[in-house]
């Protein structure tokens, strides 16, 4: 029974059949592009979205959402290359992926739900800002620096040269090449005719600069594309996989897995927040992508993730089923095989202003402004998970946010908080937070330390936990005083009144108070 919210493929064709063809054209420029700014030849980057369109769009735990190469792993794909070898792209890819599937079969994938979204922004951000800098030098056909910190120091130097032709360069050439693509980007998303509004600007952008750089016949760079797609591409060999044996490579693969499941899992709850379909199967998810990643690794390819741009021109472009996921993958492959001429007529530094506009989205104020809603530690936490991306590496920046954002929550559930309130005769002590024995030093000393000649007040109503260690103290203390004829009032009731508001919310009887009579 067909239903509206489990439409068959048969009956969501037409809809899927022109949502596949947006994302196509969304795809195709990104896919070379990712490749280029991950240091590998651009067949790298098609065949990877061949491979997440048909095989992973046909198992996927996400219908709707579409796979392929991600500028997020392009970081970590230029320093492997650069550290160790094109050759050693394809094992690391493979193992990443059996990682994935691993992960998938035993059901970890709900895991990655739980990462801070102060992390995830973070991440995001530094990624943008290293594709930004790193492209930035690609866009006037010049080549990227070593690391994130020298590309960004070198974007005066990029601009220079950009702006100042000599005689024996090109880099202005390609600089108006570049700015061309941006503008056709940034012109058509706000003066696009409605009935065009569903062409992509990236697309838009492209094709205006190609046009210009073949009227005006600019030697600059174009895409290397090979008639054979895979003739460019190093295979991988059972001497390459023998270097696996080398832990660095295997560490490179768990970074790899862990970030493209990551980036997977944030973007299919993206995609299920925005239509009424079946929800996202976490662990079927993550277990296509690691099908996806070992095919893709086996033959060269780029590693693969859910990628939320495309995933959301796909929902906004009306697809249904993942029939679209798997034709726009289709589409990408007849066009690769009967037309490469076409994609060689593509200048290099286009695709790589189109990672420039896409590495200034990734940096997305809004996010800092919703952060801020929640106080000072999640943009702290943002801020590191940021810097430490660009100044060390992906992997780094991810992991410093997380520890950060766990010691935040250690922090949140063992902090107390002792407020004095001095009124002359009267001293108010208003105590916050959690009590526990880790906190009570702290507890016995500001209570020992109110004078005996005044009264004192014990306010524990701000309490949302006290142990039994903490409550032995306080009543202990509370006994010595009067003992001394020092006026003691430790406001117990308050903390009866919140064990019964907590027990009324929970639905349960109040039943006995948490402390005895006596206190």
């Amino acid at each position: 029974m067909i239903t509206k919210k489990n439409p068959s493929i048969f009956s969501a064709l037409p809809q899927d059949a022109l949502a596949s063809v947006v994302v196509f054209l969304v795809a195709l420029p990104l896919c070379m592009g990712i490749a280029i700014a991950s240091g590998v030849p651009p067949a790298a980057g098609l065949i990877t979205g061949i491979i997440g369109g048909i095989i992973v769009g046909s198992i996927s735990g996400c219908a709707l959402q579409v796979s392929g190469p991600a500028a997020g792993l392009a970081v970590i794909v230029y320093q492997l290359v650069q550290d160790y070898g094109i050759e050693a792209l394809g094992p690391v890819v493979v193992l990443g992926g059996i990682f994935q599937m691993i992960a998938g079969m035993v059901k970890v994938g709900q895991m990655f739900r739980s990462i801070a979204p102060a992390v995830v922004f973070g991440m995001l951000a530094g990624i943008g800002v290293l594709i930004f800098g790193a492209q930035f030098h690609v866009m006037v056909d010049d080549a990227p620096r070593t690391n994130g910190i020298r590309n960004l120091l070198a974007i005066p130097e990029a601009v220079y040269k950009g702006v100042m032709p000599s005689d024996d360069t090109v880099h202005h050439l390609a600089a108006i090449v570049g700015l061309v693509t941006i503008l056709g980007i940034v012109l058509w998303a706000k003066f696009a005719p409605s009935k065009l509004k569903w062409v992509p600007g990236a697309l838009v952008g492209v094709g205006i600069a190609t046009t210009v750089a073949h009227a005006m016949d600019l030697p600059i760079k174009y895409v290397d594309l090979p008639d054979n797609l895979f003739g460019t591409l190093p295979m991988p060999s059972l001497a390459m996989f023998e270097r696996l044996s080398d832990y660095h490579l295997i560490l490179e693969a768990l970074a790899l897995a862990f970030v493209a499941s990551a980036e997977t899992l944030l973007s299919a709850t993206a995609v299920d927040q925005m239509h009424h379909g079946p929800k996202t199967n976490y662990d079927k998810e993550m277990f296509s992508q690691g099908v996806g990643n070992f095919l893709a690794g086996l033959v060269g390819g780029l590693p693969m993730t859910g990628v939320i741009v495309r995933s959301a021109t796909n929902v906004t472009a009306g697809a249904k089923t993942r029939l679209s996921a798997i034709l726009h993958g289709v589409w990408m492959l007849v066009l690769v095989a009967a037309a490469p001429s076409v994609l060689r007529l593509i200048p290099t530094a286009s695709l790589a202003a189109v990672l420039v506009f896409t590495g200034y989205k990734l940096v997305n104020i809004q996010n800092i402004r919703r952060l801020m809603h929640y106080g000072r530690m999640p943009v702290a936490i943002y801020a590191v998970t940021l810097a430490t991306i660009v100044v060390e590496d992906l992997l780094t920046g991810i992991m410093a946010g997380l520890a950060l954002s766990i010691g935040t929550i250690i922090y949140s559930v063992t902090h107390l908080g002792v407020r004095v309130e001095n009124g002359g005769n009267r001293i108010d002590v208003h105590l916050e937070g959690s009590a526990t024995f880790l906190r009570m030093p702290k507890l016995i000393d500001a209570l020992e330390q109110l004078p005996h000649n005044v009264e004192a007040h014990v306010h524990i109503h701000g309490l949302n936990y006290i142990d039994h260690a903490c409550l032995d103290a306080i009543a202990n203390w509370e006994q010595q005083r009067n003992q001394t004829d020092a006026t003691t009032v430790v406001e117990w009731q308050e903390l009866m009144k919140n064990y019964q508001r907590v027990n009324a919310m929970a639905g349960k009887s109040p039943g006995r108070p948490l402390v005895g009579a006596g206190h």
